[in-house]
């Protein structure tokens, strides 16, 4: 008698399937590392797992944002020890020409004056350098050009568009020939209007007062206070006050400081410098020009410090990142092992499972292959 029954092949097909179903999975196992392929398999473990890969995901994001702060950092401790190194130099060629030997030249008087214009331009160069195309020292605007200078170096122009401005806000600062000290106006960018002294320096004390703090692993995230200000504005550079020291004064502290600062920042001594230079080379005395260039060395060394915090303050940024850096590291290949414990198939195991499904798919091949034939007994034979 020969076996035909209909339910007996449809027996052996459903069997054959789910082999077959099982040879898929395990090769899925094997091809993804993963233990189960969807939350039904084991779902207390894919909801524990779930849970390991979202701490995992943050911690990669906050890797790849470390990794763009401490570029831009270091490009601000750059521009900042530039910035430092070139007063250093301009003091030592105010120094030189001081000198009566030297300054009874005046074409020597005329190529330090030049040489001091040079290194002015050069330090709003600095402050206007560029990481991925996004200004470094514009504070929380990357977008805008931050500085320019004039020709004869007495006017420095701060641009800044501040957060719901359509336009940016003008501020100037003009040296006064006379008094060797700043003017203040400017243009707001909110009320497209004209600004008298005062209200150029609340938007001067607004831009300086901004802070850049970013959750990167170091600090509290609900305390934003004790997590890294990663803004450092070309303002707070030259006058060494920090965002946090603006922001712990009183709105007419702040504006005094700044005003005094101001004053005294790099860029303002150079200035005085030039003009001193140029009324010594229009005829005045040397005794007023040796005067005019003592009073600014004297107060060159306390810039030099105060320069030199901002660039020690970047630095220890710098670390903190590096060391938030490796901690953040260490978190990921530990989240990466604890998901491999959780969700993750044993290599060896799931190999073996694989070639075990597989000779069995192949040996219910050859049964179906001798199903075919003419009689089960030839098959048995």
């Amino acid at each position: 008698m020969r076996v035909t029954n209909s339910s007996y092949y449809r027996n052996f097909t459903n069997s054959i399937n789910d082999v077959h179903g099982r040879l898929n999975k395990s090769m899925n196992k094997v091809s993804s590392g993963k233990a189960y392929e969807k939350a039904s398999d084991n779902p207390l473990a894919y909801y524990e797992g779930k849970k390991i890969d979202n701490q995992y995901q943050d911690t990669l994001s906050k890797l790849g944002l470390i990794t763009n702060v401490k570029n831009r950092l270091y490009q601000q401790e750059l521009g900042a020890r530039s910035i430092q190194n070139r007063l250093s130099e301009a003091k030592k060629k105010i120094e030189y020409v001081r000198s009566d030997s030297n300054n009874s030249d005046m074409q020597i008087v005329q190529t330090v004056r030049d040489d001091l214009l040079q290194k002015q331009q050069s330090m709003v160069n600095d402050l206007n350098a560029q990481y991925q195309n996004n200004y470094i020292f514009g504070g929380s605007d990357t977008t805008t050009q931050p500085f320019t200078l004039s020709a004869d170096g007495s006017t420095l122009t701060f641009f800044h568009v501040f957060p719901g401005d359509s336009d940016d806000t003008k501020m100037i600062m003009t040296l006064d020939e006379s008094t060797g000290k700043y003017s203040f106006s400017g243009f707001n960018g909110n009320t497209l209007s004209a600004m008298d002294e005062d209200e150029t320096l609340d938007c001067i004390v607004k831009a300086m007062r901004e802070t850049g703090y970013m959750d990167v692993g170091y600090g509290n995230i609900s305390e934003p206070d004790t997590l890294l200000d990663t803004n450092t504005g070309g303002l707070n550079l030259i006058t060494g006050l920090s965002a946090g020291a603006m922001n712990a004064m009183s709105d007419d502290q702040a504006k005094d400081e700044v005003i005094k600062r101001l004053n005294n920042s790099p860029i303002a001594l150079i200035g005085k410098a030039v003009v001193a230079s140029d009324k010594y080379i229009g005829g005045g005395s040397r005794e007023d020009f040796s005067s005019a260039l003592g009073s600014v060395m004297d107060t060159m060394t306390d810039t030099e410090h105060s320069v030199s915090t901002v660039y020690s303050d970047l630095g220890n940024k710098y670390s903190l990142l590096e060391s938030t850096e490796e901690k953040l590291t260490t978190i990921k290949l530990a989240l990466t092992e604890q998901y491999k414990e959780k969700l993750g198939a044993d290599p060896y195991e799931a190999i073996t499972e694989m070639f075990s499904y597989q000779q069995s798919y192949n040996a219910a091949l050859r049964v179906g292959s001798n199903m075919m034939s003419s009689s089960l007994f030839d098959f048995v034979k």
